[in-house]
């Protein structure tokens, strides 16, 4: 495409979906909906695996264990605790299992994590943390690995991840583009 029109049509090849979200961090907190949604269907458009995880149940870490075994295809050896999550991680993140061959990366995209972030504390944070280390690793590889982090608490603060904040997206950003009084959703911030 030529011409003055051409500059106004995003890239959303694979690499440039990717640089796009992991540019700051390779864990990125949302609180609307609707912003969350649209960054997981532009990762699904551009050929990635998004693997999308409710974390409204989980009020024990053997909650989130069951439902992260499942959905990314875990051996039935699993154990069920953060160290064999970080193995088995490792094995998906290699394409042992987890994620179709195809895919172009792979993105876990969690809703609802204030809860467990409330009630497993240290479980919530552990697991974002290894996530943010085997994206880091992939990226090193060639690999593409994101964590979206839903949160309807605006407040939410999680510590660093991965040696890196755990960041709102951009449109988010500021404290006050996360309060029902602020801009109309679709409105940039």
């Amino acid at each position: 495409m030529t011409g003055p029109s051409a500059a106004h049509v995003p890239d959303e090849s694979p690499d440039a979906v990717y640089r796009a979200l992991a540019r700051d961090t390779f864990v990125t907190l949302y609180w609307r909906t609707r912003l969350f949604g649209e960054a997981a269907d532009r990762l699904r458009r551009a050929g990635f695996a998004v693997v999308d995880l409710d974390a409204s149940g989980w009020a024990t870490a053997d909650a989130f264990h069951t439902d992260v075994a499942a959905a990314l295809d875990f051996p039935d050896y699993y154990g069920r605790n953060l160290d064999a999550f970080n193995d088995c991680l490792r094995d998906v993140t290699a394409g042992e299992y987890g994620v179709p061959h195809d895919a172009q990366g792979l993105a876990l995209a969690f809703t609802h994590y204030d809860v467990f972030a409330a009630a497993c504390p240290r479980e919530a944070h552990v697991a974002l943390d290894i996530l943010a280390d085997h994206a880091r690793r992939a990226a090193v590889f060639g690999g593409r690995l994101l964590c979206l982090v839903q949160s309807d608490d605006p407040d939410l603060r999680l510590e660093p991840v991965g040696a890196q904040p755990v960041a709102w997206n951009p449109l988010e950003w500021l404290d006050s583009s996360r309060r029902p009084t602020a801009a109309p959703e679709g409105t940039e911030v």
